[in-house]
Formats: structure tokens, sequence, C-alpha cells
């Protein structure tokens, strides 16, 4: 069973900088490697959406809304990935969840505790 432990978020002025990372726990290398990760965001009222995925070959996708100001990155030897966001916007305040699907079963499709980021002066 695959675990995703979520670190980083919190509260930031507009304009400011933030960093999410996400680990997956209890698997090797191996396992990591066959997984597109990514962050989703769901924000009050509205439903979760797409903000950015890597493959494990590091092929990149972006919503339209995060792209130039927030980038995700993954490091295969630890199991992890990163999103950083910069220049930060009201709008982006929301859960932000990290997400592991499997490149070959569309069942193996997990999700992390969720992350409160929040973007207020």
């Amino acid at each position: 069973q695959v675990t995703l432990v979520e670190t980083g978020g919190g509260s930031v002025q507009p304009g400011g900088s933030l960093r999410l990372s996400c680990k997956m726990s209890r698997a090797i290398l191996s396992t990591f490697t066959m997984y597109t990760m990514g962050y989703y965001r769901q924000a009050p009222g509205k439903q979760r959406e797409l903000v950015a995925t890597i493959t494990s070959g590091r092929s990149t996708n972006y919503a339209d809304s995060v792209k130039g100001r927030f980038t995700i990155s993954r490091d295969n030897s630890q199991k992890k990935i990163y999103l950083q966001m910069n220049t930060l916007k009201p709008d982006d305040t929301a859960v932000y969840y990290c997400n592991a699907k499997n490149d070959g079963d569309d069942n193996k499709n997990y999700w992390g505790q969720g992350t409160q980021v929040t973007v207020s002066s």
C-alpha cells in the first residue's frame, strides 16, 4: 500500500513563496518510478483541480493558472516530489493534495492527506 506524506504549506502574503514536498513511503524505488506524481488543489466551494504533474521521466504539465509561477520536480532516489510556488496570489488559497497515479494501472491512484496554503494580506 502506497502512502503519501505531505509537508510544507502555511500562510504567506501575496507575492510570497512556499514549497510543498511529498514523499512516497512504504515503497521501493522501482515502485516510485512507476508513478506519475502531481499536485491538485481544492478551494472552498470548488472542485478539486489539477495544479501540476510530473512523470518518472520528468515530463511536466501545469494548469494555465500557475504556469510561470509554480515548478514541480522530483527526486527519484528520495521518492519525493516538490512544488515550488512563487508569486503567490490569493486565488492560490486552497488545500493542496499530493497524488500518485500508476502508469499502468488506473486502479492504483493514491492521495496525500492534504496541506493548507493560504495567501492573504
